[in-house]
């Protein structure tokens, strides 16, 4: 296991969340608490996509699972929502490469005026466009089973009454 490339896909995606964190206009804490959970989420997904051989769907889910149990204890410190500290660590996985592709090769298919070059998109665009919505959904629902188990802790940690 090559850890120092986990670190880099971990470092990267930490700086980033940093990025979309700040476009929120989050409390101090976010800024604390959101590369971590970047962090630790990218270096999961990272690790189980190549080292364990899941596809990226299934690597997602448990990534966004983990960044949401995460993100539960920080929110709890922080006394803010799992909200501010979960999707801005998550946005860096989002499947950007496939969504890319995908519309990549529909532009091909509509520039092409060949029949064969057409049926050559077709299972590329179909495959890269399956790939970023599964991915999408594994990311959506992998971070809501935290925020729905930690719904009424996550509701009082904002009012004042979880310690």
């Amino acid at each position: 296991m090559d850890l120092l490339l986990i670190l880099e896909k971990g470092f990267f995606a930490a700086i980033a969340a940093l990025g979309f964190a700040a476009v929120g206009n989050p409390s101090k804490a976010a800024f604390r608490y959101v590369p971590i959970i970047a962090f630790c989420g990218n270096a999961v997904r990272f690790t189980l996509m190549h080292y364990a051989g899941m596809n990226i769907a299934i690597a997602t889910f448990f990534a966004a699972v983990l960044a949401g149990f995460i993100a539960v204890g920080f929110a709890y410190y922080a006394r803010y929502p799992i909200e501010v500290f979960a999707f801005p660590a998550l946005l860096p996985m989002i499947p950007g490469q496939f969504a890319y592709r995908s519309i990549l090769g529909m532009i091909r298919f509509m520039e092409s005026t060949q029949d064969v070059a057409q049926e050559q998109y077709v299972p590329m665009i179909i495959s890269n466009l399956i790939t970023a919505l599964l991915t999408m959904f594994a990311l959506g629902v992998g971070v809501a089973i935290p925020l729905f188990m930690c719904y009424k802790a996550s509701f009082r940690m904002t009012r004042g009454e979880a310690k």
